[in-house]
C-alpha cells in the first residue's frame, strides 16, 4: 500500500506518516517498505493525473510502498486508536486475500487430480471448468479515430 493511501486511512497527513517512519527507520527494513523508483513514479503519475512539476500540485518525492509487515509495523509507530483500528482491518483484509488465493490453488489441484482419474470423454468438461475459474483477459480498445477496414 502507498503512503498516501495509508495516511488517508489513518486520518493523518502523508508527511506526518513519512516523518514517523523516518524517525523509526530501524523498524522498517527493505522487505517492510521501499520507495518507488523513477519509472514507477512516472507510471503512477500517468495513471492518477498527478502534475509533473513541483509548484503545480502533486508530489515532489516518490511515495513509499508498504508490504503487509510494514503496515503491521505502522501500528507501533502511529500510536492512536484510529491507527490500531485501521491496522486490524488491513490485517483482516490480507488474511482474506491469502485464504482466497489458497482456495483457488486447492480447487485447481483437485481438478487436476480428478482429470487424471477420468477418461477422455470428460476433457471438454474440465476445459470448460478451467475457463470459468480463470480470470478473463482484459481487452484494450484502440483509442482515437479508427477507419473501417475495407
Amino acid at each position: 500500500m502507498l503512503d498516501n493511501d495509508l495516511a488517508a486511512l489513518y486520518e493523518v497527513e502523508t508527511r506526518a506518516l513519512v516523518q514517523a517512519v523516518k524517525r523509526n527507520a530501524e523498524r522498517f527494513p527493505g522487505d517492510f517498505m521501499f520507495r518507488l523508483v523513477a519509472t514507477e513514479m512516472e507510471r503512477l503519475r500517468s495513471q492518477s493525473g498527478i502534475s509533473k512539476t513541483p509548484g503545480r500540485g502533486g508530489r515532489r518525492y516518490a511515495p513509499y510502498a508498504f508490504t503487509e509487515q510494514g503496515v503491521a509495523m505502522l501500528s507501533t509507530v502511529l500510536n492512536s486508536a484510529r491507527a490500531i483500528a485501521v491496522n486490524i482491518e488491513i490485517m483482516r483484509a490480507f488474511v482474506h486475500l491469502r485464504a482466497f488465493l489458497a482456495t483457488n490453488k486447492e480447487l485447481a489441484r483437485r481438478l487436476n487430480r480428478l482429470e487424471t482419474k477420468t477418461d477422455a470423454n470428460f476433457t471438454a468438461v474440465f476445459e470448460a471448468i478451467r475457463q470459468l475459474t480463470t480470470p478473463p483477459e482484459s481487452r484494450k480498445r484502440s483509442i482515437g479515430f479508427v477507419t473501417p477496414k475495407e
